[in-house]
């Protein structure tokens, strides 16, 4: 019983001896400690001497990547640059900025901006799809540091950002409009085939200026291999994000970039560089002439254009749009017993119509990847100034053919094999 009694006493003695409440596990309440988080990170962003360089990875167009600088100030206005286009590198833009509890400590750019441009709805702003242009962001969850690295998350299309303390270098870069945009250049040579040749090696590159993206095309080990990769520009060319890696060698950038008129020259890993014109691919899709003419076949359809020929440089160059109701051009193999089609579609009786045109046996596929197209004459009743259909007929006979490159599931190229210099662009309906 005694035994039984002390222990009553010990237990009740033990909870007596609790106390009603437990100390806290931080000396702030948690609205104190986001506010210190804001007010961390507002230090941080204003107080780098020299601002941020950035890079931003739209959520909603993978593989491409834009920079930009930032310099922010304790008035919520940032200071900013971008390499979007030749204007954003150009002119400094000013707009607001702040900092916001928002599950997690947030960074808005809540005025219109340079990284508002990438996000516009209007696709006519910057080359994207309409409603959602590139599906970047302007309102970014702060995921913390990482040395002088500040990781972002978009929050709406979980875009990727980094901003990077600048040096002095890079603010003067910035300021002074030292940013290397030759790489544009590559627009201005006339083949449809652009060559990248290195001391390493030789690439087939096609660059894409609105989305920054570069993609490679090239042979190692007797296999063709293919690359898209973003890019953006700094002051000495580009750099590759994220690097090509070709076997044993790396590419990361191209640097001291020029044009001379003829070619982008400049160097790759410190050797020389330079990116001209080729009238043959680097690879040639053998079975692609075959896979257009066929798939239209099997379909009972045909393939159609909006702009016709592009000649020297220069897109529609036959002006075939300019035609009486012109609606598109069409090549529509086997429209006939053994007969194929190339013609003007136009408006006729509330119907689109294939009205006029010219007539063609089946091609003949050369086993190097080429097809050839053989004329049987024009058919149809020709409008009077009928210039763009005789000058695109010429330009079909001609005996070196053509190679075709897919360019999606509905699309090919159809790319002149005499000197690369003469295209059309084919879309099946």
């Amino acid at each position: 019983m005694r035994k039984k009694l002390l222990c009553l006493l010990l237990v009740l003695t033990g909870i007596y001896s609790c106390k009603k409440e437990t100390d806290p596990l931080f000396d702030k309440s948690p609205d104190e400690r986001i506010n210190d988080t804001i007010q961390r990170y507002q230090s941080i962003l204003t107080q780098s001497p020299y601002g941020w360089k950035a890079l931003v990875y739209p959520g909603g167009t993978p593989k491409s990547v834009y920079s930009f600088y930032f310099r922010f100030n304790d008035s919520n206005r940032v200071q900013m640059f971008s390499d979007f286009d030749p204007s954003t590198t150009a002119t400094m833009k000013e707009s607001s900025w702040r900092l916001k509890a928002l599950q997690q400590p947030s960074l808005l750019f809540d005025t219109y901006s340079y990284l508002h441009v990438l996000c516009d709805p209007d696709a006519g702003q910057n080359g994207g799809n309409y409603g959602k242009g590139l599906g970047s962001d302007f309102e970014f969850a702060i995921n913390g540091m990482a040395g002088d690295t500040l990781l972002l998350t978009g929050r709406f299309n979980k875009s990727k950002a980094v901003l990077v303390k600048a040096t002095q270098q890079d603010q003067s870069d910035y300021y002074q409009h030292r940013i290397n945009r030759n790489i544009d250049s590559v627009s201005r040579i006339l083949t449809y085939f652009r060559r990248l040749t290195t001391s390493t090696g030789r690439y087939d590159v096609e660059v894409n200026p609105l989305t920054h993206r570069i993609t490679f095309t090239w042979v190692s080990n007797g296999q063709v291999k293919q690359m898209t990769t973003g890019y953006y520009y700094t002051p000495g060319g580009i750099a590759l994000s994220p690097a090509l890696t070709d076997g044993t060698t790396t590419i990361s950038s191209l640097d001291n970039l020029t044009w001379d008129g003829a070619a982008v020259k400049g160097a790759v890993n410190g050797q020389p560089a330079s990116i001209s014109e080729t009238v043959r691919p680097v690879a040639i899709d053998g079975t692609a002439p075959k896979r257009w003419y066929q798939f239209a076949v099997n379909q009972r359809r045909y393939w159609t254009t909006g702009t016709g020929f592009h000649v020297n440089g220069v897109d529609d160059a036959f002006g075939i749009r300019s035609l009486p109701g012109f609606i598109d051009a069409t090549y529509w193999p086997e429209a006939g017993s053994g007969i194929d089609a190339f013609g003007i579609v136009v408006p006729e009786d509330g119907q689109s119509t294939l009205s006029y045109g010219v007539l063609y046996s089946a091609p003949t596929f050369t086993t190097d990847g080429r097809i050839i197209f053989k004329d049987l004459g024009l058919f149809g009743d020709m409008p009077a100034n009928n210039t763009p259909v005789l000058k695109s007929r010429a330009l079909m006979a001609d005996p070196n053919g053509y190679f075709l490159v897919q360019t999606s599931d509905a699309t090919y190229d159809m790319v002149s094999a005499k000197d690369g210099k003469s295209w059309i662009s084919w879309e099946f309906r």
